[in-house]
């Protein structure tokens, strides 16, 4: 089977399933999958799916994976104590092929208990898929392709660049990702590993994988994905005021840590306004995640100078469809003028030759109310409710984008 532990997802799924077992254990949400390819017939594996959701269903957390999750600094006593005890319940996901070839896949139930789904869901969907289609995978060009990167990371010449996998969600396959993790590992050096005392060349920072951070040694990287702020928009005193009140109580369970903003859940210009001088100083740095990176940096950048805080001391993230040669130009750009680290998801993890799968699994509703994010790049948008994403857009005084 496909996922054998439930360490096999991103940690920021513990982040923040730990904030709602501490403030929002009552709140109900409803998320729904969607496959961006035009074309692709999934529901032909619809069966293969719901075998591989039955074993995911039937899985605990190990003694060993609780004590490594208990060892992080963040990651609070009873909330262990609480995973001790946990299941996913294959009762709140359905698994709906539709004529057309679609997939429909809806997770619906309390989101203390339904927010574990997403990351070994869409692993899930993606394994299936390419070990269908291509049944004897061309692993040769895809070590020929990450080698590649590789090298042009190393040849770049470039001292303290840090890159991250974040590529769970979409990769090729579960033994592809440790072998890409471990020959990254091998070629680069692990930011876990002794401190350089020579020449500092790239490294890898670590990965979004619990698993395989507790497997190979690596740094378990991430702080809050987008539906931890799209459910503020349910969860809080009042609509404009949600974000504000998303990045307050991630603060108050924190208390400083875990201190990277998600950035693009209402687009840059409403994340700048309400990312003031008390957030600039209480968080590290911000994500990354739609829009031109370029254009997004430079803002971010004046934002902390007219807030008298030395961007220097801050960290920019960049995690939205990175390239290694995007991951060069981006250095370049910033280097010297804040920290910098960068997220490779698709392009690290699923890429030997075959067009990778552009699927996701959103969250759409919470306590019965629309959510949604309003992101710099339209596609990304996801909700079911244009009148509710048109009274967000007033509300938080975002352009109609065009056509």
């Amino acid at each position: 089977m496909i996922i054998q532990s439930l360490l096999d997802t991103d940690l920021y799924k513990f982040t923040m399933m730990q904030v709602v077992l501490h403030h929002f254990p009552g709140a109900h949400v409803e998320y729904r999958f969607k496959c961006r390819n035009p074309g692709v017939d999934l529901a032909q594996f619809a069966g293969q799916i719901r075998e591989e959701v039955r074993h995911l269903c039937s899985l605990g957390f190990k003694d060993a994976e609780l004590a490594y999750l208990r060892s992080m600094r963040f990651i609070k006593s009873d909330f262990v104590d609480f995973l001790g005890l946990f299941r996913l319940n294959e009762k709140y996901i359905n698994i709906i092929p539709q004529a057309s070839g679609e997939l429909e896949i809806r997770i619906e139930g309390p989101w203390l208990y339904t927010i574990l789904f997403e990351i070994p869901v869409l692993a899930i969907v993606n394994e299936v898929y390419f070990r269908n289609m291509h049944k004897q995978p061309d692993y040769a060009e895809g070590r020929r392709r990450l080698d590649a990167k590789l090298a042009q990371l190393h040849d770049a010449g470039l001292s303290d660049l840090k890159i991250a996998d974040y590529g769970t969600r979409r990769r090729f396959s579960k033994e592809w990702h440790e072998e890409v993790l471990r020959t990254s590992t091998a070629k680069l050096g692990a930011v876990s590993a002794a401190p350089h005392t020579g020449e500092r060349l790239p490294q890898l920072a670590g990965t979004s994988n619990v698993l395989y951070a507790m497997k190979l040694g690596l740094i378990p990287l991430g702080t809050m994905a987008h539906e931890y702020l799209q459910a503020c928009q349910a969860l809080g005193p009042r609509l404009r005021d949600s974000q504000i009140y998303g990045f307050e109580m991630w603060g108050r369970e924190y208390r400083g840590d875990l201190g990277i903003a998600l950035s693009d859940v209402y687009g840059m210009t409403a994340f700048l306004r309400d990312f003031d001088l008390f957030f600039c100083k209480l968080f590290d740095g911000a994500r990354h995640d739609s829009g031109d990176p370029f254009h997004w940096g430079e803002r971010m950048l004046a934002h902390y100078t007219a807030n008298r805080v030395d961007p220097r001391t801050k960290t920019l993230i960049f995690s939205d469809g990175l390239t290694v040669t995007r991951i060069i130009e981006l250095y370049q750009q910033f280097r010297g003028r804040c920290q910098l680290a960068f997220g490779i998801g698709t392009n690290l993890t699923n890429d030997l030759g075959y067009e990778p799968l552009q699927i996701v699994i959103k969250m759409i509703r919470c306590n019965d109310q629309p959510v949604a994010k309003l992101s710099d790049t339209p596609s990304k948008n996801m909700c079911e409710d244009e009148r509710y994403l048109a009274y967000l857009r007033q509300v938080f005084e975002i352009a109609q984008p065009a056509g």
